[in-house]
């Protein structure tokens, strides 16, 4: 599903990515950990198409993302890939069910459709109640799912997670890690985490460990 090769990324003069190179399988769910400042995010970020690489390519579904235009590379994000933030940058003056169909609307959908598909999707997670709050009336593990299917909505291909579940207590946290997983069985996604919680990082498929700018072991 996902293809990198020979990533470099710097800074000015600090050299973040010193040539990764890795491979996600359709459906795996890899995490990536390593200490802070390692240059996890900012892979993660360009495995995602949010930040350009200095060289190498990725490749994700045979697409090799950075030769597309702008506009094709923002279309393809928008219908292929999923963002899960720490901060789930939820609008505020929007209700759940408004702030999960704004990626759908952008691909095209009707505001009709979009709510319906958005509706479903809260549905489906334990959220059916709180289709009409705004995030201010949400908990912090409630606000979560809501952008969880924020990032669904499109059925990405894949799903990019930041330290999905950092902001969480214990309780909601594991309730997080879990649903990462239902949601792969569910829709055979593929998804990728940067994360420092050891349980996400020992429940995924697979985990790679990452030493100042290079994949270790």
């Amino acid at each position: 599903m996902i293809r990198a090769e020979n990533i470099k990324k710097s800074f000015g003069s600090l050299l973040v990515l010193k040539g990764i190179d890795l491979q996600v399988q359709e459906s795996e769910v890899l995490s990536i950990v390593g200490t802070s400042g390692a240059g996890k995010s900012t892979l993660l970020q360009i495995l995602g198409s949010l930040l350009t690489p200095d060289s190498g390519r990725v490749v994700i579904g045979g697409v090799d993302i950075f030769t597309l235009s702008p506009k094709a590379l923002a279309d393809f994000r928008n219908r292929k890939i999923g963002f899960v933030f720490q901060f789930h940058h939820l609008l505020p003056e929007f209700t759940a069910v408004e702030n999960v169909a704004i990626p759908a609307m952008i691909a095209k959908e009707s505001m009709t459709k979009a709510k319906e598909k958005a509706a479903e999707l809260l549905v489906s997670l334990g959220l059916g109640e709180r289709l009409t709050h705004k995030p201010s009336e949400l908990s912090g593990g409630e606000q979560q799912r809501v952008a969880v299917a924020r990032a669904l909505i499109n059925r990405p291909a894949v799903i990019f997670a930041d330290e999905p579940s950092g902001n969480l207590d214990t309780k909601t946290k594991r309730e997080i890690h879990n649903l990462f997983f239902e949601l792969r069985d569910r829709y055979s996604q593929t998804i990728v985490t940067v994360t420092h919680d050891k349980e996400l990082a020992s429940m995924s498929d697979r985990c790679l460990n990452i030493v100042d700018g290079e994949i270790v072991g």
